[in-house]
């Protein structure tokens, strides 16, 4: 799209250069004169606050609650700048500037290495500078935190969509190799967990880290290049962590700053995934925790700006900015479950009556092992077979095999029956075993503990009779000569 049309009187002009970083444009005339031009009239907002470059040294900050204005002046002239989380970052060619929301006239104002930085990156508690050089993670109060470092690594190529930043975790994604991401401790600079990569099957192209929660709850959003949407773990404890995907054809993403959120556009829609984490809880929820709305009047290939509270910012192919608002409820669910309020959390369903909403709910529920609550849920979506089931799990004599059956709720089988036999409850890892049909396991556990191998073949002939077939495993045939049932 077109922003503005100059003509300059020094005849024709037969070459241009942009500068290095992207703000100043050098051309040859016609008439032997080289002609300077700067990039101004940039826009940021956030939330209340609108800034507008409006010279190359200038910044103007209009409140538009109070119609106050304010005029940043710079030494050197402006080259990035970043305004969200309260704070306004703004490197010039030698010196970064900090302002605070609440008091624009004193910033705090720091020298930089090399003045071509090409990316700022915000979070809650730092931002991150990325220049020719390297990634420099800084504190608000202007203090070098770490700078992470990776094998081949290339600034130059980095942008929002393959850099990720949140209060604890920093993800970069490879250039020499486009399947992996790299992960590191924001506040050490040291790759986390075992230092292994995030690395999945296909090329990846867009990378989203969320914002809110704990640290071991952290998760991290990509879009490969078939256009699926991905979700997963960033803490890898030894076990594989499975990588699910949330949704196809998804040209865009966005997680919300305030909460656990994740807006993307989707083909011809505009979804949010109001508790993504759901894919780890209960799979068949998800598509009840979903908002979707036509996204047609966005044209062709739309991209999120941002999603900020409950709005979400758009920009259209030609340039234009298109709000959007999603419901406010959905966040200040998330806000009444990370601090166990369940009780309100029910409330505010009750008050909303909202299938998507009681589906968030029943899931965060059965993440934070709230029987209550989840059976609550539950019952208000319909779901009358996981009612009974979470019924059954509250009637169990011992802790235990109580985290055990909630395990197998969420289809962690594995990890339910690791629980029961460190716990010594060996006959029940065994029953959960043949309520799965899982038959060989069942016989390998009954055989390794010397226990209940009787109890198997039993159910395992009670099996084959039903259906009216025969036996023809070995290990069972061999078994069922030296046991009688």
């Amino acid at each position: 799209w077109s922003y503005a049309l100059e003509k300059p009187n020094t005849g024709s002009i037969f070459a241009i250069s942009w500068s290095i970083d992207g703000t100043q444009l050098a051309g040859a005339c016609g008439n032997g004169q080289v002609i300077f031009a700067h990039v101004v009239e940039q826009h940021w907002e956030w939330k209340n606050f609108e800034i507008t470059l409006i010279k190359r040294r200038t910044m103007k900050v209009h409140n538009v609650i109070n119609d106050a204005v304010d005029l940043l002046e710079f030494r050197d002239r402006v080259i990035k700048a970043s305004l969200s989380y309260g704070y306004l970052v703004v490197s010039t060619s030698l010196q970064c500037y900090v302002f605070s929301t609440r008091n624009w006239n004193t910033p705090l104002i720091f020298d930089l290495k090399e003045g071509t930085v090409s990316l700022i990156l915000q979070a809650e508690r730092h931002f991150l500078l990325v220049d020719g050089g390297g990634l420099y993670l800084y504190s608000y109060e202007g203090r070098l935190i770490s700078s992470p470092k990776y094998p081949g690594m290339r600034t130059d190529i980095l942008n929002a969509q393959t850099v990720s930043l949140s209060n604890d975790t920093l993800a970069v994604k490879d250039k020499a190799d486009e399947k992996v991401i790299y992960i590191f401790e924001a506040l050490s600079g040291k790759p986390l967990g075992d230092g292994k990569p995030l690395t999945h099957k296909t090329e990846i192209v867009e990378i989203a880290l969320d914002q809110k929660g704990l640290t071991s709850e952290r998760k991290i959003a990509f879009i490969d290049k078939n256009r699926d949407l991905f979700i997963t773990s960033v803490k890898r404890f030894g076990k594989e962590q499975k990588i699910v995907k949330i949704g196809t054809m998804v040209q865009s993403l966005a997680w919300n700053d305030t909460s656990n959120i994740l807006c993307g556009i989707q083909d011809s829609r505009f979804t949010v995934w109001y508790y993504p984490n759901t894919v780890y809880v209960d799979k068949d929820l998800l598509p009840k925790t979903l908002f979707e709305k036509d996204a047609s009047e966005f044209s062709k290939n739309p991209q999120i700006v941002s999603f900020v509270g409950n709005q979400v910012t758009i920009r259209r192919a030609d340039g234009s900015l298109v709000h959007l608002h999603v419901s406010p409820y959905p966040a200040i669910l998330h806000d009444y479950v990370s601090t166990s309020r369940w009780h309100d959390g029910v409330r505010l369903c009750r008050f909303v009556k909202d299938q998507t909403l009681w589906a968030c709910l029943a899931a965060m529920a059965v993440a934070n092992k709230d029987m209550t609550t989840a059976e609550i849920a539950y019952a208000a979506i319909g779901e009358i077979d996981k009612v009974q089931y979470i019924n059954s799990i509250k009637d169990l004599p011992s802790k235990e095999s109580r985290l055990a059956h909630m395990l197998l709720f969420s289809g962690n089988t594995q990890e339910a029956e690791t629980l029961l036999l460190q716990s010594g409850l060996v006959y029940q890892a065994i029953q959960v075993n043949i309520n799965l049909y899982n038959w060989e396991r069942a016989l390998d556990l009954a055989v390794k503990h010397r226990t209940h191998v009787d109890t198997v073949l039993a159910y395992r002939q009670k099996f084959l009779e039903d259906f009216g077939k025969k036996e023809t495993n070995q290990r069972f045939l061999q078994y069922a000569e030296g046991v009688s049932v």
